[in-house]
C-alpha cells in the first residue's frame, strides 16, 4: 500500500501555520481527554486536535476493517497492536479526510463539532500502557565522552560497545508525559573525599536527550526478529527525556548498572510521529568502524534526520538553548536495537518503549547532555538571566524539541516539557 498521506503537495482545509511541526503530511497518533472529559485516540493537524473515535463512529473509516471500539481506549495498544497495514490505510484515509479537495466533512457543521478540538479544549495523556521499557546506549559521541569523563581517552570505549547495542532495562512505572513536573531524587551518594556514603537529595539533576521508538508485538517467545524486517514492528517515535541523577548513578552503578539513578522519571512526547511519516527523511548512517556480525548488518538507509535541541528555562525568566543535536548520529540505529534486543528469543510486545541513549553529535553544542556540556560541572552554561547552570537546579522546566525538514515540508514533534521541583515534602501537598 502507498504512503499517500506522504504527499508533498497536499493541503489541507484546516488552517495550519506555515512552520507548524503537524501539517497534513505528518497525522501523528496520541491520547487526550476532550473537554467532556472523555479520553480518545486523536490525531493533530496544525492546532488541530481531531478525536479519531467520534470520526470512526460518524462512518468515516467504514471500508477499513476496524473494530467498533479502536479509538475509544485510554491507550493506543490495541490499534498498534494491528499491524503496519493498519496504521497505513487509517493515515491515508485521515489525510483524505482533510485534504483540501474534500468537502464531506469540511462542509458538515455538526459533524466538526464532534470532531475537531483546539489545543486548550483537550487535555494530551501518555499515548501507550508500557509494558516494557528498554534504553539503548548508541550515540558513539556520548559514549565517548562519558568514557573520556571516567576513564581515560585511551579506554574511553569499553571493549564490547562497537561489537553490540548496550542497553539495560528500565523502569516503566515512571515514563511520564509532558507537562507533568517531577520532583528531585534522593538517595545515597559518594562525596568526592568521603570514605562512606551519604543519603540526600541528588545535586545532579541531568537531562539526557533521546529519543524513542515504539513497538507493535512482534515476535512469539523464543524468536528473534531479523534486522532487516525490524521496521515492521516499529509504529512511530517520540521525544524523550530519560532524566539522570549523576551523583547517584556513579556510587550505585557498579556492578550492574543504573537504578534508583534513572527510575524516578523519564518523559516523553505525547504525540507519536510514525514511521511512515518520517519515510523522506532517510539517511546513511555512521560506518561501522569494526566489521559487525551478521544479525547486525542492516541494508539501506535506517536512519532518519531529525534536528533536536534542548533549552532550559528558570522559574522567571526566559528559556536559553543549550544543546543542538540530531538523530542522525546514531552509531545504532533502531533496525539494530531491536534485533539485538530479541536474537536471545525475548519477545516484543505492543506499546513497549525503547530510548536511544543520550544523543551526542561531534560538536561541542551538539552535545545531549549537562554532564558532557558542561564537562562534568567544570565548565558553566550561563542562561539568559546572567545564571550559571552546571546541572538542573529545582524550578528549571526543560524543554526538548525535535523536527525533520527537507524540500519545503516539515514533520515534527512537538515537544517535551517537565520542570524539576525540589524534594518530594509530605507535609506540602
Amino acid at each position: 500500500m502507498q504512503i499517500s498521506a506522504n504527499n508533498p503537495d497536499r493541503k489541507t482545509w484546516l488552517h495550519v501555520d506555515k512552520n507548524s511541526d503537524f501539517p497534513i503530511q505528518n497525522i501523528p497518533f496520541g491520547v487526550f481527554l476532550t473537554r467532556d472529559d472523555i479520553i480518545t485516540i486523536g490525531t493533530r493537524i496544525g492546532d488541530t486536535a481531531i478525536d479519531l473515535g467520534a470520526l470512526h463512529q460518524l462512518g468515516y473509516f467504514s471500508d477499513i476493517p476496524l473494530t467498533d471500539d479502536i479509538f475509544l481506549q485510554d491507550t493506543l495498544n490495541d490499534f498498534i497492536a494491528d499491524g503496519r497495514k493498519t496504521w497505513r490505510a487509517v493515515r491515508n484515509r485521515i489525510a483524505d479526510i482533510f485534504d483540501a479537495d474534500n468537502d464531506t466533512l469540511k462542509n458538515n457543521k455538526q459533524h466538526k463539532e464532534v470532531v475537531l478540538f483546539r489545543l486548550d479544549e483537550i487535555e494530551m495523556q501518555l499515548p501507550v500502557q508500557i509494558g516494557d521499557y528498554t534504553d539503548f546506549y548508541s550515540s558513539i559521541e556520548h559514549a565517548s565522552n562519558v568514557g573520556k569523563l571516567f576513564r581515560d581517552e585511551e579506554h574511553a570505549l569499553l571493549p564490547n560497545w562497537l561489537h553490540i547495542p548496550i542497553g539495560y532495562h528500565g523502569r516503566s512505572s515512571s515514563i511520564i508525559p509532558s507537562g507533568i513536573p517531577i520532583h528531585r531524587p534522593q538517595g545515597q551518594t559518594l562525596p568526592p573525599d568521603a570514605e562512606t556514603p551519604l543519603f540526600g537529595p541528588s545535586k545532579f539533576v541531568d537531562f539526557e536527550l533521546e529519543m524513542a521508538f515504539i513497538t507493535t508485538d512482534a515476535n512469539d517467545f523464543g524468536e528473534p526478529i531479523p534486522v532487516n524486517e525490524a521496521e515492521e514492528y516499529i509504529f512511530g517515535l517520540v521525544l524523550f527525556n530519560d532524566w539522570s541523577a549523576r551523583d547517584i548513578q556513579s556510587w550505585e552503578f557498579v556492578p550492574f548498572g543504573p537504578f534508583l539513578s534513572k527510575n524516578f522519571a523519564s518523559s516523553m512526547s505525547p504525540w507519536i510521529v510514525t514511521l511512515d511519516a518520517l519515510e523522506p527523511f532517510r539517511v546513511q548512517g555512521p560506518k561501522p568502524i569494526k566489521e559487525q556480525m551478521p544479525y547486525l548488518k542492516t541494508k539501506g538507509n535506517k536512519n532518519f534526520d531529525i534536528n533536536l535541541e534542548v533549552a532550559i528555562q528558570p522559574k522567571t525568566a526566559k528559556e536559553t538553548i543549550v544543546s543542538r543535536s540530531n538523530f542522525k548520529h546514531m552509531y545504532w540505529n533502531m533496525s539494530q536495537q531491536l534485533a539485538h534486543h530479541t536474537i536471545n528469543g525475548c519477545p516484543v510486545n505492543s506499546g513497549d518503549l525503547m530510548g536511544s541513549g543520550t544523543l551526542s553529535g561531534p560538536t561541542p553544542e551538539s552535545l545531549g547532555s549537562m554532564l558532557e556540556l558542561t564537562w562534568r560541572g567544570s565548565n558553566p552554561i550561563t542562561l539568559k538571566d546572567g545564571t550559571e547552570r552546571t546541572y538542573i537546579n529545582d524550578n528549571d522546566t526543560v524543554i526538548m524539541r525535535g523536527y525533520c525538514e527537507n524540500d519545503g515540508t516539515r514533520i515534527g514533534f512537538g515537544e517535551v516539557k517537565n520542570e524539576l521541583l525540589p524534594v518530594f515534602n509530605p507535609g506540602k501537598k
